[in-house]
């Protein structure tokens, strides 16, 4: 009897033990532990940074709009764009926030975080835990990298910065920097200029200013993938790349006194047979329908070429197409030469748009007939030109035009089958030069170069010298903002062009 009741007692007494462990320690899922983070950086940012009046669902907006109680709010990004940019340590903001030791890398000083009267900083071991996490991609607790999934189908905006030897990867859903590429095209800083899509969406190719090189990047891995050394002339600034309308062959513009067009196979990343002639400080390109006869602007003076590459046993050939009606081409007098810098087709081949950027004008030439259709006077400095295929819109970004402020240029809006001036769209642009348009998406995004604007918010992570620029967003249907986001990228953000037109 003494035995079954001692029996009793334990069991009564482990069972009391076992319920009262049940109800101080709640069984929780681990996909919900930690917001989705793992459990190491998790730990971290759940209790330093997405607390009450900081980063969490019921204070973010007063946070800069940047969202940290979970894996995937945190990609959403903030007022300023993204705060962690997978694989990038030089490229993530929240580094540059909670880090307190300069030899580490960048220090924000003046608004560290957590602030001075949420507690003491991070420790240096939380910083390399969370620096450490974002050099291994960021990955959520299962292992997922942002943006990792769809890699096929998903749509990318790529952008080169000249002051800098990397390109921007942007989501086209999230509109965040996803990824940025390390471009070593030479061993110097090379200052890539230009970035061209495929057609097909499966390679985006980016020309140097100060490197004999393009160099080729597979859209599913953000990887280079191959390039070709450029043939020149002891003398070389290439600049404008052009994409043939079957992917298969690249021009690209050596915008010197006496440049010419390099023309390479995209495929094997080989060039042609240099092209016999010489061109006057060749720049834009754009081509006809079949992508066998090219135009190509003579920018200080008044002229675009019309080339025919020699294919199939025939010989080149070369016209000259003065842009001003009743006046012959002229490669002397600059003083007064509308100065055409960048060229542009609209859909269906018919006209193109040119962008002079001395007269502060946008010209527009018949395609079949080279006879001048209209003259829009624009902002000053007109430079890019981007075209959407579901408005009948063309878009033109003009540098220096002035607004009340820190802030100048704006862009214009060009109907291309009336010929009829929509709208010019003001905005918080410094110099804006970039500009592309996401029809999947319905929306524009606007690059500005910040050379003399506003302050950064945070400072360049990489090395580079100058300022950060940043992008803008509006809807292609209203021309209206999308929202009130200064996107930040790196230095001198220059050239950009959509993945899937």
């Amino acid at each position: 009897m003494t035995k079954r009741i001692a029996l009793f007692t334990t069991l009564l007494f482990t069972a009391v033990i076992v319920l009262q462990a049940c109800k101080h320690k709640p069984y929780v899922k681990p996909e919900e532990t930690y917001g989705g983070f793992p459990d190491e950086v998790g730990k971290i940012i759940t209790n330093r940074c997405a607390t009450a009046g900081c980063h969490n669902a019921a204070s973010y907006t007063a946070a800069g709009d940047l969202r940290m109680d979970s894996w995937e709010e945190l990609f959403n990004g903030g007022r300023h764009g993204a705060a962690v940019v997978p694989y990038s340590i030089g490229n993530s903001p929240l580094l540059f926030y909670i880090n307190t030791d300069s030899t580490l890398g960048p220090v924000v000083k003046d608004n560290r975080m957590p602030p001075v009267d949420a507690g003491s900083a991070l420790t240096k071991d939380e910083y390399l835990a969370i620096r450490s996490w974002i050099a291994a991609g960021a990955p959520d607790r299962n292992g997922k990298i942002p943006f990792g999934d769809n890699a096929d189908t998903r749509q990318k905006i790529y952008l080169v910065h000249q002051g800098c030897d990397i390109a921007a990867v942007i989501d086209g859903e999230k509109k965040v920097v996803m990824r940025y590429i390390s471009l070593t095209p030479g061993t110097a800083q090379s200052s890539p200029h230009c970035i061209r899509v495929s057609a097909d969406g499966a390679y985006s190719y980016i020309s140097y200013l100060n490197a004999k090189s393009i160099q080729k990047i597979n859209t599913v891995t953000d990887k280079v993938e191959s390039s070709v050394l450029l043939k020149d002339n002891g003398s070389s600034s290439w600049n404008i790349l052009y994409v043939s309308p079957d992917s298969k062959e690249l021009m690209v513009s050596n915008w010197i006194e006496n440049g010419f067009a390099a023309w390479v196979n995209a495929q094997t990343m080989t060039q042609y047979n240099p092209i016999p002639f010489t061109l006057k400080k060749p720049h834009g390109i754009a081509s006809n329908a079949a992508g066998d006869t090219f135009f190509i602007t003579s920018e200080p003076y008044n002229a675009v070429y019309k080339l025919v590459p020699p294919r199939n046993g025939k010989p080149a050939f070369l016209d000259t197409i003065s842009i001003v009606d009743g006046q012959a081409p002229d490669f002397v007098n600059t003083a007064t030469a509308p100065q055409p810098h960048e060229i542009m087709m609209t859909p269906d081949h018919s006209k193109y748009f040119l962008t002079c950027q001395r007269s502060n004008e946008v010209r527009v030439l018949d395609a079949h007939t080279d006879k001048v259709l209209a003259i829009f006077n624009v902002a000053q400095r007109p430079q890019e030109i981007a075209m959407s295929v579901k408005q009948p819109y063309v878009f033109i970004s003009c540098m220096e035009s002035t607004k009340a402020g820190q802030y100048k240029g704006v862009v214009e809006v060009i109907n291309y089958k009336t010929l009829q001036k929509v709208k010019t769209i003001t905005g918080n642009f410094n110099q804006p030069h970039g500009v592309t348009v996401d029809d999947r998406n319905n929306t524009i995004y606007v690059f500005s170069t910040n050379v003399d604007g506003p302050a950064p918010h945070h400072p360049s992570g990489t090395g580079c010298n100058g300022k950060n620029g940043y992008y803008n967003i509006f809807n292609l249907n209203t021309l209206e903002p999308v929202n009130n986001r200064n996107y930040e990228v790196s230095v001198f953000p220059y050239s950009a062009d959509v993945r899937f037109k």
